[in-house]
């Protein structure tokens, strides 16, 4: 496995955190959407590995805060040897297409809509992209965060699609 620079170990946390943003979508939610989107309102903390070439920890912290209309708002920074990684953007329920997005954009080039599913009582945004890195390498890219009661798990995974090389990181969150 060849060494992944410092920008692609970015684009992975930027996945991790969205997977910990969102677009400016009209919502109108019901009650029940509404609420459980803002039980997540708060500071949540996380800490986890990223693994490829070599494993390395990563520590990030994540902010959601109340947004316009009934949006939630996140703003997220991850550390990783020295590199960091922000994310911001919004969640929210729109009701046109019955489903919860979130919407992201980070400073390591990545942005994207995950679509969210009710599952018991949490929530599960799912992403899938393919997008160029920073020298124009294909990347596929999966995300997955999960929203349960006290806890948020990211699982993040990038697939450089020329040489197979891949990145895969798991972050639990905890207020």
């Amino acid at each position: 496995m060849t060494f992944l620079g410092s920008l692609s170990r970015a684009a992975a946390l930027a996945g991790l955190l969205l997977s910990s943003g969102f677009v400016a979508t009209p919502a109108f939610a019901g009650p029940t959407e509404v609420a459980l989107l803002k039980s997540y309102i708060g500071d949540w903390r996380g800490r986890g590995t990223l693994i490829g070439a070599t494993t390395e920890s990563v520590v990030c912290r994540l902010s959601l805060t109340q947004g316009n209309q009934d949006k939630v708002n996140y703003n997220g920074r991850c550390t990783l040897a020295g590199t960091n990684l922000s994310v911001a953007g919004t969640l929210a329920y729109v009701e046109a297409s019955r489903r919860y997005e979130a919407a992201m954009t980070s400073n390591a080039t990545f942005s994207g809509i995950a679509v969210g599913q009710k599952r018991g009582s949490g929530l599960v945004f799912n992403l899938r992209d393919r997008t160029p890195d920073e020298v124009g390498k294909e990347m596929a890219i999966a995300a997955q965060i999960s929203l349960h009661s006290d806890a948020i798990g990211v699982t993040f995974e990038v697939v450089y699609v020329e040489s197979g090389d891949s990145l895969r990181a798991e972050v639990p969150f905890s207020r």
